[in-house]
């Protein structure tokens, strides 16, 4: 379902942060309970998601049955008929027969592949109706006198050994899977009064449930707030949930707020909106009641959609895909370049020839990005302090030229085609202590932070529109935040396409700030 239209009701509860402070931001990170400190230093894997397996599992039953029928029939039927294309025709449509029909019968929920009794007798039952549907479609087609019966049978008995194997490799890697947390949808609960105990005591009833209720956040210190609910422990207050996302894994915000508290629910959005999390508002203790179709569940527990982790699932895969790719072939292709500048750079000035920062990445993680130097080495400036302005005498000759064409650029290409902490496309990752004058450039647009709910990227949506170069007022970081959300809420794989076909030209004619 959609969420709801939380950013417009943001936009109305928000206004811009203005605060002049100059510290490092390593120096505002919040210290969180000890509580909170345990569940950070657990070792946590990475998360697998349940969508994209059952996308898998899809595809196994599809070849593997495709794959059972094609040898039989070259085993057996082929040396004796020669080769018949109808067969080959009936394996495709049994087998993609198979899979509508495991679909229907609910078989590709992860919940199930941990089980064995019931997708055992669910599958053999599915995969005899196909069958049964197969024989009765020949009778009245009057074709089933042409199709060996000792191939049907074969392919009957054998496709469904092959299904049983396979569902048994996969029930003992999807348990392993579940004990080292990587399907677990790591959850936290904004409310530690009764109504969060409630929400937890539901979530915890769930059979076959991936939600893994970490602990509760709460603000108040009064008697309506608990230390424990239903045996999740109180991890901190609300403004502590982003640094404690930051430095683990999380995937459910949930508020166990009633929706009357508007007021309150707005003002913990604002904090936590640029988080890349799935936020949930409960509504198992609502009386006011919806349509079914306007909740999204939790097993039987409704909830409201409020916000939406971006770019996950298959679109994550695509993403992964399209960088990977994409960005060797690009690589390949700039190595000839690559190769000349960094002969340049050489001779041009003393020095390496490579420069590295430290940078945002996704989610907040410093990242190292690397660059051909663009300015003499003994005033380089790892930290970006000071801007680089029109003229910088810290700029080289061709620093200058490679600075304005963003053949600098190039090294980045390595991070996405080998470390994987770029994408090719996304904002574009800015310096940890990047400033407008005196103030970080967090304390300059509100929001900010919300541009690494996805990994940043060489080129962007800002750069291609002309927001690149040189930050000398609070329109061009305030725009260039404005067209990364953009990208963030609609991205595609066509967008990104389009974004990186269109930056070539938009180097060329968008350049005036490239200094």
């Amino acid at each position: 379902m959609e969420p709801l239209n939380a950013r417009s009701m943001l936009d109305a509860a928000t206004s811009a942060t203005t605060a002049p402070v100059d510290k490092p931001f390593v120096e505002r990170r919040r210290r969180l309970s000890p509580a909170a400190l345990a569940v950070v230093n657990q070792k946590v894997a990475r998360a697998y998601s349940p969508i994209v397996i059952a996308g898998f599992v899809r595809v196994a039953d599809f070849v593997l049955l495709s794959l059972v029928g094609t040898v039989l029939y070259f085993g057996y039927v082929a040396p004796h008929t020669g080769f018949r294309w109808e067969y080959l025709a009936t394996t495709s449509a049994v087998a993609a027969a198979a899979v509508i029909c495991f679909q229907a019968a609910d078989m590709y929920q992860v919940q199930l592949f941990r089980g064995q009794l019931r997708q055992m007798t669910r599958m053999i039952s599915s995969w005899s109706f196909v069958f049964l549907l197969f024989i009765g479609i020949s009778f009245f087609a009057r074709f089933g006198s042409e199709v060996s019966r000792v191939w049907l049978a074969a392919f009957f008995f054998l496709g469904l050994a092959a299904l049983v194997a396979e569902r048994l490799l996969l029930r003992t890697l999807v348990r392993t899977w579940a004990r080292e947390g990587r399907l677990d949808r790591r959850t936290i609960i904004v409310g530690s009064d009764r109504n969060g105990e409630e929400l937890v005591e539901a979530l915890k009833a769930q059979q076959d449930s991936d939600i893994h209720v970490l602990g509760v956040f709460d603000d108040r210190n009064d008697s309506r707030a608990l230390d424990t609910c239903a045996g999740a422990p109180k991890l901190g207050k609300v403004d502590d949930i982003v640094e404690f996302a930051r430095r683990t894994r999380l995937d459910l915000v949930l508020f166990a707020l009633p929706i009357s508290a508007e007021t309150r629910i707005l003002e913990m959005l604002r904090k936590l909106w640029v988080l890349p999390v799935d936020i949930r508002l409960s509504a198992h203790t609502n009386k006011l009641r919806f349509r079914p179709r306007s909740y999204s569940y939790l097993g039987e527990v409704p909830t409201l959609d409020v916000f939406e982790a971006p770019i996950t699932d298959w679109d994550l895969v695509m993403k992964w895909l399209f960088d990977r790719i994409v960005g060797s072939l690009a690589l390949l292709a700039a190595l000839p370049v690559m190769a000349l500048v960094a002969l340049a750079v050489k001779l041009d000035s003393s020095g390496p020839v490579l420069f590295r920062q430290k940078r945002f990445g996704f989610n907040n993680e410093r990242i190292d990005v690397y660059k051909f130097r663009s300015m003499y080495h003994h005033q380089a400036d790892p930290t970006a302090s000071k801007v680089v302005t029109k003229n910088d005498p810290r700029v080289t000759r061709l620093g200058r030229f490679i600075r304005k064409t963003s053949l600098d650029e190039l090294p980045q290409l390595f991070n996405v085609a080998f470390s994987g902490n770029l994408s090719l496309v996304g904002p574009r990752p800015h310096a940890v202590q990047g400033k407008l004058q005196s103030r970080l450039f967090d304390e300059t647009v509100d929001g900010y932070f919300a541009r690494h709910r996805v990994k940043p990227g060489i080129t962007g949506w800002a750069q291609i529109n002309g927001w690149r170069g040189e930050i000398d007022n609070e329109e061009k970081i305030q725009k260039r935040v404005e067209f990364d959300l953009y990208y963030i809420e609609n991205w595609s794989v066509l967008f990104d396409l389009y974004i990186l076909l269109k930056t070539p030209i938009s180097l060329l004619t968008k350049n005036e700030n490239a200094y």
